[in-house]
């Protein structure tokens, strides 16, 4: 069942327009997040779908009937909105806050009942306020305050819940809290929710649809995993991320990357990383924001280096997994370290699979390519060579291989070497 359908909405601040041509529906019971950067539109459309702002054209249809030819107390009897600034400078005790949602159930002149007072009183049990029933309103925290709104909201019994950006300037403990509120609320009431959020991971693990925003138009709506995709995003935003599937939370996890407008910086000149087991993503990470044009090998394919690597689109010189290196492989890793200025070798695992990674440091060497080697002196501890690992990055450093004890000072030497800064 339609619960809204906003049908061909624009709306105009002056000569700016703020929304054009804004359509979508959204079913009773649905836990709707509307995403997309400052300036999107977001708040405006949910000012419009409560009847704060008329649209130039186009409506909004709460269960098929315009509300613009509702009155603002059915309105509100329909529709709960948080707002994102719900400032109260006033000291108002907690109670009489949330009471203040009975007003459009209220006459002008009529004081709440007892069945008003219940009313609140049950909507603050299930927000978790009832304990600062007494409290000022200006002395509770951020996200007390929050749920204080949110029962208020509550106590004017709506089917559809409407909140512009309800995790804002909250930590982690207090959105969590707030989602899982909201959730609740959502399942236990039937109650429809549209929620405005900046938190791409938040929104993708709490809402069943998501709906995208730019310049005042729709860019997709759909499924957090439909929506959410690296070209979206990209698109939108101006930044390359990373999606995955997070068993830990059963949804879509978005990993930033770099932002698409720095794209053109280049250095022009390349590096090569030897890494594995995970030892070498943030190492990766930094060469790319610094515009390195960088490659890795050699990688099996279920490694975790190999997935950060493909991630920031570096080529990667790859191996199946669970079997040695290559010759094919070990040549490839070979011409990549002939290309670059300088190759940085991680602490990663040696066993006799990759053995030959260390063989290719040596290769860098003799050929008079700076290798720098992060995490030597820990080697004992991920030799699973029988030895040969630990007495490879010996050989190395004897032969004039850089040391460095993490991935920043790795990267100061490996600067300050090729600028001649040294």
């Amino acid at each position: 069942m339609v619960m809204i359908k906003v049908d061909g909405v624009f709306f105009s601040y002056d000569s700016h327009e703020a929304l054009s041509n804004v359509s979508f529906e959204v079913e009773q019971g649905e836990f709707i997040g509307v995403i997309g950067p400052n300036g999107a539109g977001k708040s405006t459309l949910l000012r419009v779908m409560s009847k704060i702002l008329r649209p130039r054209s186009g409506a909004v249809l709460l269960s098929d009937v315009d509300i613009q030819g509702m009155s603002e107390r059915s309105v509100a009897k329909e529709m709960g909105f948080v707002a994102q600034d719900n400032t109260i400078t006033f000291g108002f005790k907690v109670r009489d806050v949330v009471l203040m949602g009975r007003n459009p159930h209220l006459g002008r002149l009529d004081s709440e009942s007892i069945q008003d007072i219940k009313i609140a009183e049950e909507s603050m049990a299930r927000t978790g306020v009832s304990h600062l029933a007494e409290r000022l309103i200006t002395e509770v925290s951020g996200g007390e305050r929050q749920r204080v709104l949110i029962a208020r909201a509550l106590t004017q019994t709506p089917r559809i819940l409407l909140l512009d950006e309800p995790t804002l300037h909250l930590d982690i403990s207090s959105q969590l809290e707030i989602m899982d509120l909201l959730k609740r609320l959502n399942a236990e009431l039937k109650l429809t929710v549209v929620s405005i959020y900046h938190d791409f991971n938040l929104a993708a693990r709490y809402c069943e649809r998501l709906l995208l925003m730019n310049k005042g138009r729709i860019e997709a709506l759909g499924t957090p995993r439909n929506v959410l995709t690296e070209d979206n995003l990209r698109r939108v935003f101006g930044i390359d991320v990373h999606t995955y599937y997070n068993p830990l939370t059963d949804s879509i996890y978005v990993v930033p990357l770099q932002n698409s407008n720095w794209k053109g910086f280049k250095r022009g000149r390349k590096i090569h990383v030897i890494c594995g087991g995970g030892s070498g993503g943030q190492l990766m990470h930094r060469l790319v924001d610094g515009g390195w044009d960088v490659t890795v090998g050699v990688l099996n394919l279920l490694d975790t280096d190999y997935e950060a690597a493909k991630a920031l689109g570096i080529p990667i010189v790859s191996e199946a997994p669970f079997s040695p290196i290559t010759e094919e492989a070990h040549d490839q890793n070979l011409k990549n370290i002939r290309e670059s200025e300088a190759v940085i070798v991680t602490d990663f695992p040696v066993g006799c699979g990759n053995i030959l990674n260390l063989e290719a440091a040596k290769k860098a060497l003799e050929s008079g390519v700076l290798t720098i080697l992060i995490g030597a002196d820990s080697i004992l501890s991920r030799d699973y060579a029988k030895g040969e690992a630990t007495q490879r990055i010996k050989e190395l450093l004897d032969m004039g291989a850089v040391h460095a004890g993490t991935v920043q000072e790795a990267l100061y030497k490996m600067e300050s070497i090729l600028t001649g800064e040294d």
